[in-house]
């Protein structure tokens, strides 16, 4: 295929985000709306792992060899949020692989929270076909106390689960404020998800930005 990497990828919205700001959910209501079709990066993400190579993405392949503890309790947030790997970055030009080899028909909207924006600004034909979905805390925390314990029962394989939970969502908080900061530096749009944001009014506003 012929053309800049932004004309090949013309045909993409993206929708990134913090954890649990509703990126599925709305991703998968604005294509039945409007025809298009979803790809969702977490649900690649084993797929990734398995075609990735300890030198192109050694801090995954560090991430896996580490037992449940190493991960989410002997190392801080800060030091979590500094390696994890899908927020560095790895793994982002199998995305790229995945998406090119796709039919450009329908038109496509991915999402996820490794979509980064400085790796997804370089790639955009239009600035108004990315969005990030910034969770406050408030609504954060509902989420959490939503979803229950089985959202986290890989926690339960570490000797402190709650205290590993503790460390989880400190390090997903300062990576939203991470996003937040990089898009505002890079002229990106975020939308703030507050706990009175409705489902309905966060669709319409993603439908705004893209101008469908």
């Amino acid at each position: 295929m012929s053309g800049s990497i932004q004309e090949q990828l013309q045909h993409i919205y993206w929708i990134g985000g913090g954890s649990g700001a509703g990126k599925s959910t709305i991703a998968r209501r604005f294509a039945a709306e409007h025809g298009l079709s979803v790809y969702s990066t977490d649900d690649v993400m084993a797929d990734h792992a398995r075609r990735s190579s300890a030198d192109g993405c050694p801090l995954l392949h560090q991430f896996m060899a580490m037992d449940f503890d190493e991960r989410w309790l002997n190392r801080n947030p800060q030091v979590m949020l500094e390696t994890f790997p899908w927020y560095r970055g790895e793994g982002f030009n199998l995305i790229i692989e995945d998406l090119l080899s796709m039919p450009r028909e329908p038109r496509m909207i991915v999402e996820g929270f490794r979509l980064l924006p400085q790796l997804v600004k370089p790639l955009l034909d239009e600035p108004n076909h990315a969005v990030w979905l910034l969770p406050t805390p408030d609504f954060r925390q509902a989420v959490i106390d939503s979803r229950g314990g089985s959202a986290w029962s890989f926690l339960a394989k570490t000797s402190e689960p709650e205290r590993a939970l503790r460390n989880l969502l400190e390090r997903d908080r300062m990576f939203t404020d991470v996003l937040r900061k990089e898009a505002a530096r890079l002229g990106l749009t975020v939308i703030d998800v507050e706990l009175t944001t409705t489902e309905d009014s966060l669709t319409r506003r993603v439908t705004d930005v893209f101008g469908m």
